[in-house]
C-alpha cells in the first residue's frame, strides 16, 4: 500500500502569453511524489520540466504565465489557493529549490553568510548569531572546506561548483520536506556533477526529504531515482519506476532516449542512432499524438487522436502501440 503522496499534481496546464499567440508549456501533467522518494523528470529543453517545478513554487512569471487548470496540493494543502503571504511561509521551509545557474540565484552584492542568514531568519525563530551558525554547519555538511571563510565572501568568489552547494545549504538550512533540483549540475565539469548529486543524495537520507530531480541527463536519473516521468512537448508520456524505464520501456521516444546514451563495446564507441524529425511548434500543435510525425511506428490514430496516459506493465504511458520494439 503506497503511503499517502507528500506532493499530488492533477490535470497540471499552464500557458505563457507571447508575441506570436498563448503557448501551452505544460498541458494535463498529474503525478505524485511520497514521502522520502526520490523522482526524476526527464526530457529534452523546453518540455516543460522547470515549468512545472516553478508552478510547484508559485513562482510562474506572471503575466505572461499563468496556471489555466489543475490542482497542486502539499502536504494535503493546495498550493493554488494559498495566500502570497502564506506561501512565502512554505518556501524554504517546506518546499525549497535548487536552480540550474545558481550565479543568477545568489546576490551578487551580499555575502553567502548575509543571504543564508536571511533565510534562515525568515522561516525560523533565531537570532543572528545562532542563524549564522547554522548557516556554517549546513555549509560544512555539503562539502564546503574553510566555512567561516567562505560566508564571509561573494558569490563570484567561488567556482561554479562550490555556488551550487551554497545553494543546497541554502535549500536545505530550514529541513523542509520536499527538495526540488533542477538541472543542478548542469553547468558543472564531470567530476564535480558527481560530487554535488552524491551529496544531494547523501543529505536526503540525512534529512528524509522527498527530492525532485529535474534533469535531461538519464545516467544522473538511474543512478539517483527510484523512478521517473518522461516529458515530451508539455505532456507527460510515461511514468515507470527505474528498473523498469531502462529494462522495458514502454513508449517510442522513451526508446530513442536511452538509444542515444553512449555506449562502448568492444572497445569502441558506437555511432549514436538519433531520434528523425524535431519537436513540434507549441503554436502549431498536430492533433494527434505530439509524437507522432518523428515516430517509426505511427498510425493513422496517432495522427489523428491523443493517447491517453494508462497503465501497462506496471509503469503509464501515453502510446497506442507502446512496448514494441526492443531499445538496446
Amino acid at each position: 500500500m503506497r503511503p499517502e503522496p507528500l506532493l499530488s499534481v492533477r490535470n497540471l496546464s499552464i500557458e505563457f502569453n507571447t508575441e506570436r499567440g498563448v503557448v501551452r508549456a505544460v498541458d494535463d501533467v498529474s503525478f505524485d511524489v511520497a514521502p522520502g522518494e526520490t523522482l526524476g523528470v526527464v526530457g529534452e529543453s523546453g518540455c516543460g520540466k522547470t515549468v512545472t517545478a516553478l508552478a510547484l513554487m508559485r513562482l510562474i512569471p506572471s503575466p505572461p504565465g499563468r496556471v489555466v487548470s489543475g490542482s497542486i496540493r502539499l502536504a494535503g494543502r493546495d498550493i493554488l489557493a494559498m495566500s502570497e503571504k502564506d506561501m512565502r511561509d512554505i518556501r524554504g521551509s517546506e518546499v525549497s529549490m535548487i536552480f540550474q545557474e545558481p550565479m543568477t540565484a545568489l546576490n551578487p552584492v551580499f555575502t553567502i553568510g548575509n543571504q543564508m542568514i536571511d533565510v534562515i531568519r525568515r522561516h525560523e525563530a533565531l537570532d543572528r548569531k545562532s542563524a549564522k551558525q547554522r548557516a556554517l554547519e549546513m555549509l560544512e555538511r555539503v562539502g564546503i572546506p574553510i566555512p567561516d571563510k567562505r560566508i564571509s565572501e561573494y558569490p563570484h568568489e567561488l567556482s561554479g561548483g562550490m555556488r551550487q552547494r551554497v545553494m543546497i545549504a541554502m535549500a536545505l538550512s530550514c529541513g523542509p520536506k520536499l527538495l526540488i533540483a533542477d538541472e543542478p549540475t548542469t553547468a558543472l565539469d564531470v567530476t564535480t556533477q558527481a560530487q554535488v548529486m552524491e551529496q544531494i543524495v547523501k543529505l536526503q537520507e540525512d534529512f528524509g526529504m522527498a527530492v525532485m530531480l529535474i534533469t535531461h541527463d538519464l545516467g544522473v536519473i538511474a543512478e539517483s531515482c527510484r523512478r521517473a516521468l518522461v516529458m515530451y512537448c508539455g505532456q507527460m508520456i510515461e511514468d515507470a519506476a527505474i528498473e523498469q524505464l531502462f529494462a522495458q520501456p514502454q513508449h517510442p521516444y522513451t526508446q530513442g532516449l536511452l538509444r542515444s546514451i553512449p555506449r562502448i563495446r568492444e572497445q569502441k564507441l558506437e555511432s549514436l542512432p538519433v531520434i528523425e524529425g524535431t519537436v513540434p511548434d507549441l503554436l502549431h500543435l498536430p492533433a494527434g499524438c505530439r509524437f507522432a510525425d518523428r515516430c517509426p511506428r505511427a498510425t493513422t490514430d496517432c495522427h489523428e487522436s491523443q493517447p491517453p496516459l494508462v497503465a501497462r506493465e506496471q509503469a503509464r504511458v501515453a502510446c497506442f502501440h507502446p512496448g514494441l520494439q526492443d531499445h538496446a
